[in-house]
């Protein structure tokens, strides 16, 4: 049954009505809705999703410790080749969603997702077999293609499955993946690649990725709304012999659409939020500053605590232990309030949601998301015991999950309809990011020294503070300005 939350208005859902030739839901309490499915097989069909969504960012930094040999192994002495081995993934997450998201939205999540999961594990034997440099980059492109649908359909099933106020807890569970495996990985790829070696890390992701994307194709169910109703629409068109039947969810009046016309629309739905919709473009924009700022601390911890603290190649990946608390205190006090801020807030304007209700949590967040850069860059300056700087990494991934999840959801509950595509944009933008920035890490540190390199990053970060101000002030002005032609 639909779960109603004391004090708020319920959604109310598209009803079938045969005399105008609309196919909808039977009742506002349709067992075949997806929002209407019980607790349990709601939170089994996002744990489906989560999992496989924890595995591909996994992928994205597990080769970081194992760069060393991989470079020692193909001759290679360019840093930027080197770092494009573990970046090049980022690229493929860059591109995929701009192609699966939006055939999501045309085809359903769950034969998408499955056939994205199935390149993702296929091209793994790509990388474990490369017989050069070059081919591993090509093949962490085309895995990276394959593990981006994850990242984006994700948050499309969370949007199928929970209403408003209860999104916050889901997407607390959902994004726990895009962000603690990239700091998984490098605890893991260190202790493989020194015991295996480095070709080890990608046939252990073709063991973990398949068993993982097997049971995403067997257990999972489609939760696309759009899809459901499509499919029931066609089958009563032939059972009650009436070709004019429509789906509730096609506004056109006239003749259906061409599948082409509808392709063609489908697949640029992502650009259109993100260059139409002025709220999504600053918010990717923003997020991808944060993502990138990540991907730049990455490229130095393994290096500081193997050359400055003389850790192992074993033991280096160790040093992401900081990061990975931060991640899962943030993710918790996400999920404890994000929800309870929505109802109060709900309460307060006579029981009407707002997408920007989501926002003000936000602003707590950016505060801790500049001291780690201080903190970090000068205790290694200083080479003080190895814990300081570990914990100077705390308060960065704390406050980017909170930026991560809260904005993410946000865009969400801006345009329900087209979730998918929504954080496609995001993605997109931060993948860029977080593919790009890296590159420039190296001169940078050793232009500036880790002091002053992170604390430029550091008076970034700090001066970003006010955004999350601006979209909480602005977000709906910003919102409402879109021109946009999703349908």
């Amino acid at each position: 049954m639909h779960q109603d939350t004391p004090d708020t208005k319920r959604e109310a859902f598209p009803l079938t009505n045969l005399e105008n030739g609309i196919v909808g839901w039977d009742s506002q309490d349709d067992p075949l809705n997806p929002r209407n499915y019980p607790p349990s097989r709601k939170w089994f069909l996002l744990s489906l999703v989560s999992i496989i969504t924890l595995i591909s960012p996994f992928a994205s930094s597990v080769l970081a410790p194992a760069l060393a040999d991989v470079n020692g192994e193909f001759g290679n002495g360019s840093s930027i080749r080197g770092s494009f081995v573990v970046t090049g993934y980022l690229f493929g997450y860059g591109s995929g969603p701009l192609l699966f998201s939006p055939l999501s939205e045309i085809y359903g999540r769950r034969v998408i997702l499955s056939i994205a999961n199935f390149f993702f594990v296929l091209f793994q034997i790509g990388c474990a077999l490369a017989p050069n440099l070059s081919a591993l980059i090509v093949f962490r492109v085309l895995t990276g293609i394959g593990g981006s649908a994850c990242l984006t359909i994700g948050g499309g099933v969370v949007s199928d499955l929970f209403a408003a106020e209860h999104r916050g807890l889901a997407m607390s569970i959902f994004s726990f993946g895009p962000l603690f495996g990239p700091v998984l990985g490098p605890i893991c790829g260190g202790f493989i690649a020194q015991g295996a070696g480095w070709r080890w890390i990608f046939w252990v992701l073709l063991i973990v990725g398949g068993t993982v994307a097997t049971m995403v194709m067997v257990f999972n169910r489609e939760t696309n709304p759009t899809i459901l109703i499509q499919r029931k629409t066609k089958l009563l068109r032939s059972k009650l012999q009436r070709p004019e039947l429509r789906s509730c969810y096609e506004t056109e009046q006239g003749p259906p659409r061409k599948h082409t016309d509808r392709l063609r629309r489908g697949l640029t739905t992502p650009l259109q939020l993100l260059f139409r919709s002025p709220i999504v473009s600053i918010i990717a924009l923003y997020i991808a500053t944060v993502y990138g700022c990540l991907y730049l601390l990455f490229t130095t911890v393994t290096d500081v605590f193997q050359n400055t603290y003389g850790w192992s190649l074993q033991v280096s990946g160790l040093s992401y232990i900081g990061l990975g608390l931060g991640f899962i205190s943030g993710q918790c006090l996400f999920g404890i309030l994000s929800d309870k801020i929505i109802l109060r807030l709900q309460r307060r304007n006579n029981s009407v949601f707002q997408p920007e209700m989501r926002l003000p949590l936000s602003i707590f967040f950016a505060i801790f998301v500049p001291i780690s850069f201080f903190w970090y860059g000068w205790s290694i300056k200083a080479r003080t015991h190895w814990i300081v700087p570990i914990i100077g990494l705390f308060p960065f991934a704390f406050g980017m999950v909170g930026i991560f999840a809260t904005l993410q959801t946000y865009v969400i509950d801006s345009y329900p309809r087209y979730a998918a595509s929504a954080v496609a944009a995001i993605t997109v933008c931060r993948s860029l990011f977080g593919a790009l920035l890296p590159l420039a890490g190296p001169y940078m540190y050793r232009s500036l020294g880790y002091g002053w390199g992170n604390s430029l990053l550091g008076f970034v970060t700090l001066a970003m503070i006010p955004m999350p101000v601006i979209f909480y002030k602005f977000g709906e002005t910003l919102r409402l300005k879109a021109t946009l032609n999703l349908n």
